[in-house]
């Protein structure tokens, strides 16, 4: 005689799609069974069935579009969209993202002060509390289908006896030839890691529950590897994979 399951219900309902989905029985972008099926399956309410799907929309493996149902996620299925990363310069002396993706700004970014705290204050060999200038942006392209927020931070430091010292510069991509025009010969770094958005991080990209950010930051160097500038990139993490040339 087999061993009672003795999991609580919703938990069963969790395990039971998550099974499907992993092993293709619910392949990625189709419907899973109806609250009202899994219920008359399970013997349960649609409360609890719901409670089970919870714990997938959670973990990534369902989403839920209002008025259509509920969709299976598969985290073997490729991203839809490859955005290959890097900088490269233009024949005018210029600099564009390697993905060619025109990106337009939701506002216009208008510089504020902050000062640096410690994790981008290392990587911008500054102190601890340092003024810079900083600009927020939420970017999309593709008629609004692709969104980004962009950040930009330009260490006061980094601009003392220049030109903006009395104003503020461009964010970048217009930072890269404002340095240049200043004498520096331009290399960057990229770090990446995923963690889970903020609230107002997931409403401006119009994440879905239990959905990662990508979170990118690009570091702006000399030729001598003296860091000028800073920027922060998040972009959904669920359909999307990216690339680089090595």
């Amino acid at each position: 005689m087999p061993p009672q399951n003795t999991q609580p219900k919703y938990r069963q309902i969790a395990e039971y799609l998550r099974e499907g989905i992993l092993n293709g029985t619910y392949p990625a972008g189709q419907p899973l069974p109806s609250e009202e099926t899994l219920a008359k399956q399970f013997g349960v309410t649609r409360p609890t069935v719901r409670q089970g799907l919870t714990e997938l929309r959670a973990s990534g493996l369902v989403e839920v579009i209002m008025g259509r149902g509920t969709f299976a996620r598969s985290p073997q299925t490729r991203p839809s969209h490859t955005r290959p990363r890097g900088i490269r310069r233009t024949p005018d002396g210029g600099y564009v993202e390697a993905d060619g993706i025109r990106w337009a700004n939701a506002e216009p970014p208008v510089a504020t002060r902050t000062d640096a705290p410690l994790a981008l204050a290392d990587l911008l060999r500054i102190p601890p509390g340092e003024p810079m200038f900083t600009y927020d942006a939420l970017q999309t392209a593709d008629n609004g289908r692709l969104r980004q927020l962009h950040r930009t931070y330009v260490p006061f430091s980094v601009l003392i006896d220049t030109k903006y010292e009395e104003e503020a510069p461009p964010p970048a991509p217009e930072l890269y030839a404002a340095l240049g025009d200043l004498g520096h010969e331009l290399h960057f770094t990229e770090y990446i890691r995923t963690r889970m958005p903020l609230p107002d991080q997931a409403q401006a990209l119009r994440l879905p529950e239990g959905v990662p950010l990508l979170h990118i930051t690009r570091v702006t160097l000399t030729a001598t590897e003296k860091p000028l500038a800073l920027e922060e990139f998040h972009l959904p993490g669920d359909d999307l994979e990216l690339s680089f040339r090595l």
